[in-house]
């Protein structure tokens, strides 16, 4: 990692401004000024910056590059940068690390977690596998990295499915950990040898159905997008299925499905049921749709915890490092590549 003199950082007086409290790193504005002074500092690490689609919009717009954690992973691996700094949460940062083991990958805050990658342990997966010998092991790109050397193969939201129909129909499959991707599987697969683990995301369970109908009813003529960990997932389909929604206007889609469907849409409004952070992308990338979120609560807050305040404090001290156990991130590696073999997954979650 490229040695940072700290006196390069403070001549404005931006880092004394930091203060630390319970939700983060508070105390200075996403300005221009701000902006500036980042893209500075990056230059003078020799560092590349990757944000998340959920993260705040001043993140995504100073950032190098912006999209979902897989794609973003994959991009780090192939930066000329040798510093990564990963506006995400820590899963994410540790994929990074996985595929970049040579590279330094930095997190603005390492308190960034994930409840969905919190859902299972590692131990637990071992315990699982050990009632079910001979299952195949299909992992969420959502997990951590201890989970991921224990899979036999790693999926995204937007290649799940082809992945588990990839594996002969006579092996049980276990999937973890996100219960409601799971069941969007085992429905499009029709697999009756597929057990799904009870995780969830809790911003994305938290968008539930009667939300869902209440919105497509209150604007019938809107495209409904919605995420497969959310809660909504199985009655936007039931709404599509009992004729109470077209069903060309809903489409279950991931983060990188979403904006590809905004790309080519000729919807005046959509309706978006996933992370908030999500539509300050998709209305860039078709200013002329109305894009609503179908909860405007759904906000993560380990997400926003990568803040201002947060990036400018990780690219002056060179914190927070994300490091992986090299045996470890051998056995996960494997388990992303196999998924990346069975098929270029366009969408990481």
């Amino acid at each position: 990692m490229t040695v940072l003199d700290r006196a390069d950082a403070v001549d404005n007086g931006l880092v004394a401004r930091i203060t630390d409290g319970p939700g983060g790193y508070t105390g200075v504005n996403g300005d221009e000024e701000w902006a500036a002074e980042i893209r500075r500092l990056a230059t003078l690490r020799n560092a590349t910056i990757l944000a998340h689609n959920y993260q705040l919009p001043a993140i995504q717009d100073v950032a190098d590059h912006v999209g979902d954690s897989l794609a973003l992973s994959r991009i780090a691996a192939e930066a000329a940068e040798e510093t990564i700094v990963f506006c995400g949460v820590h899963f994410m940062a540790e994929t990074a690390k996985i595929l970049s083991p040579e590279k330094t990958v930095l997190i603005p805050d390492q308190r960034a977690g994930c409840s969905l990658a919190d859902s299972i342990t590692a131990e637990e997966l071992q315990a699982w596998k050990d009632e079910h010998p001979g299952a195949v092991v299909v992992s969420y790109v959502n997990t951590t990295a201890a989970v991921k050397a224990l899979t036999d193969i790693c999926c995204t939201s937007s290649n799940a499915v082809e992945v588990v129909a990839s594996i002969p129909a006579d092996r049980e499959v276990l999937f973890c950990p996100d219960q409601f991707l799971g069941a969007h599987v085992r429905r499009m697969t029709g697999r009756t040898n597929l057990h799904v683990w009870a995780g969830e995301c809790h911003v994305h369970a938290g968008i539930n159905g009667d939300e869902l109908a209440d919105q497509a009813r209150s604007h019938p003529d809107a495209e409904l997008f919605v995420h497969p960990e959310c809660g909504c997932a199985t009655s936007a389909l039931y709404l599509a299925g009992e004729g109470a929604y077209p069903a060309d206007r809903v489409k279950i889609l991931s983060t990188g499905g979403m904006l590809d469907a905004a790309k080519a849409s000729h919807a005046k409004q959509v309706l978006v049921a996933t992370e908030v952070g999500m539509l300050h992308q998709l209305r860039r990338a078709a200013p002329g749709i109305d894009f609503q979120a179908v909860n405007d609560r759904a906000s993560c807050k380990y997400m926003k915890m990568i803040t201002p305040a947060a990036l400018l404090r990780c690219l002056v001290d060179g914190a927070d490092e994300v490091d992986v156990d090299p045996e470890t991130a051998r056995l996960a590696r494997a388990s992303v590549q196999r998924m990346i073999e069975i098929g270029q997954p366009g969408g990481g979650e």
